[in-house]
């Protein structure tokens, strides 16, 4: 039943403006699916769980930060499986392949050692102001996309964003942060000058109409 309405609910959010979706608080139901632990099975998302949630309430994380790595196809289940030998490694807690597998690699209560710094204070992207020092790995949780090798420019595959727009909701859901807190690497630390890593995905996130 949970996983039904979950889908009913993820539907509306991808058919109807975010902010009419998010107008009303989110269902008991929604709420208890998002917020549950173990390995749920959640409608839209293909997850192999390397870690399974736990409180969601011990999770320290209060922004949602997106990455582009230099891989090819299939590095991020390596990553994902690396990650979580070595959790506190460089790298973050979701990894997601180009077909749009999503691999939850380490507790989400352990902060791994992905791009940190919070260091741009250029606007280029965004106002500086509320992310300098502020956007963190220790408050971040970290979503890596898989593919963009050997192009660095190309950009997140169709399955990938699909995964994207029911994945975002459900980090959004279960640690209640709000769309302005969704960054790019490149928006809050400094990373490479051919490409913007992860912006297009973090602007499609905070759309509304995403």
């Amino acid at each position: 039943m949970l996983a039904r309405l979950f889908g009913l609910a993820l539907l509306s959010a991808v058919a109807l403006p975010l902010q009419a979706a998010l107008a009303e608080p989110l269902s008991p139901e929604l709420t208890a699916l998002a917020r549950s632990a173990g390995t749920p099975d959640i409608p839209g998302l293909r997850i192999v769980w390397l870690a399974p949630w736990g409180d969601y309430r011990k999770a320290p994380w209060r922004n949602i930060l997106v990455h582009q790595t230099e891989g090819p196809a299939g590095s991020a289940r390596n990553g994902a499986r690396e990650q979580a030998k070595n959790p506190t490694r460089r790298g973050v807690t979701i990894w997601v392949e180009t077909d749009g597998t999503v691999y939850w690699a380490v507790p989400e209560t352990v902060i791994t050692t992905q791009g940190d710094g919070a260091n741009r204070t250029d606007n280029k992207y965004i106002d500086n102001k509320p992310t300098y020092r502020q956007v963190t790995r220790a408050n971040s949780i970290g979503i890596e996309f898989a593919g963009n090798y050997p192009d660095v420019t190309a950009p997140a595959t169709p399955a990938q964003i699909a995964t994207w727009r029911v994945l975002v909701r459900v980090l959004q859901a279960r640690y209640d942060i709000p769309a302005e807190r969704i960054y790019a690497h490149n928006w809050i630390d400094y990373k490479d000058a051919r490409y913007c890593e992860g912006c297009e995905l973090a602007r499609l996130a905070r759309d509304p109409s995403f």
